[in-house]
């Protein structure tokens, strides 16, 4: 049997489509060496490990300028990697050292990067939605053509405020889009137990262009927000995309022991069945847009390049303790 040659759209966007897999290898090898600083007990404070959802953020921020915004959550890495941020500088961050991109004041739940339009992550669940759809607001009174994405955990369904934006964002058509990563739980819960009805249906209720897609695909998910973003572009007004995933870890690095909220069977399906970085390898080889070791070697060089950038941040000093007082603003 003869293997069918790729086709046009593939070979078209062969490119990107490396470029989107390159990325979702940075956010994995990345929150991998964040895990191990952790159990080194070289990092303070906790983290909200981002492995298996990587596809969401890849997908999404690959359809967005560079002055596009995005805000983040508590489980933000891989939003502000897709977003562009530097992973040295963001390693800096976590070491509460003064290179990184808060000063060492933000820590992993507050990296923020206006350079990349990054507003910010959130420790508050939901407490980002207001800022997005405030930037939002600021890019059509300014009619610069910007557009706002607002990442938001399943989680965030239960907050009134998300309600309110989406309310003020359908009335003044606002170029935003609120992007729900559904990973199943709630910190321990499942969302069956805290999140009644159709979620998509609290979107549309207020006339928002609502959608759900694998957010295990990056493909799907990269043409699901396209079609958000444009539309938010020219101005038809605001979108909201639901992406069901998982997350492979715990709610955070500290969380070991899952076993009292989720079986290992569940979580042995998901990253064996439903990994997004192996599928997407998979379909790559099958269209003949890379070979096996084509990858092997931009895995093994994405690796390196992690590694090193936790060494620069190991190295980089801690700031002056004078400097405490500084940049803080309440």
């Amino acid at each position: 049997m003869t293997s069918l040659a790729p086709t046009p759209q593939v070979i078209e966007k062969a490119e990107l489509w490396l470029r989107m897999y390159r990325q979702m290898l940075a956010i994995r090898f990345f929150e991998n060496q964040v895990n191990e600083l952790y159990t080194r007990a070289l990092m303070p404070g906790l983290a909200h490990l981002y492995i298996g959802e990587e596809a969401v953020a890849v997908g999404v921020c690959e359809t967005l300028e560079r002055t596009d915004y995005i805000t983040s959550t508590h489980r933000g890495h891989g939003h502000c990697l897709a977003k562009g941020a530097s992973p040295d500088l963001m390693f800096a961050e976590l070491l509460g050292k003064k290179a990184g991109y808060c000063k060492g004041k933000g820590g992993s739940m507050h990296i923020a990067d206006p350079a990349t339009g990054n507003l910010g992550a959130n420790a508050i669940v939901c407490g980002s939605a207001g800022i997005a759809t405030g930037a939002a607001f600021s890019a059509k009174r300014l009619a610069n053509g910007r557009v706002s994405v607002c990442f938001i955990g399943e989680g965030a369904l239960g907050q009134g405020v998300l309600y309110e934006v989406m309310n003020l964002a359908e009335l003044f058509k606002l170029p935003v889009i609120y992007v729900c990563e559904n990973n199943l739980y709630s910190e321990y819960t499942h969302f069956s137990e805290t999140t009644a009805g159709d979620i998509l249906a609290r979107a549309t209720a207020f006339g928002l262009h609502a959608a759900s897609v694998d957010g295990q695909n990056v493909r799907a998910v990269y043409e699901h927000a396209q079609i958000l973003v444009e539309r938010a572009r020219r101005g038809a007004g605001p979108g909201f995309l639901l992406c069901n995933t998982y997350r492979y870890h715990g709610h955070h690095v500290g969380d070991i022991n899952r076993e009292y909220y989720r079986s290992r069977r569940e979580e042995q399906t998901w990253k064996t069945e439903r990994d997004p970085i192996a599928n997407f390898a998979k379909w790559l080889i099958e269209q003949k847009v890379a070979t096996v070791k084509e990858l092997d070697e931009l895995s093994a060089r994405v690796e390196t390049e992690m590694k090193k950038a936790v060494e620069f941040a190991m190295a980089t000093p801690y700031p002056s303790p004078d400097e405490v007082a500084e940049d803080v603003y309440a």
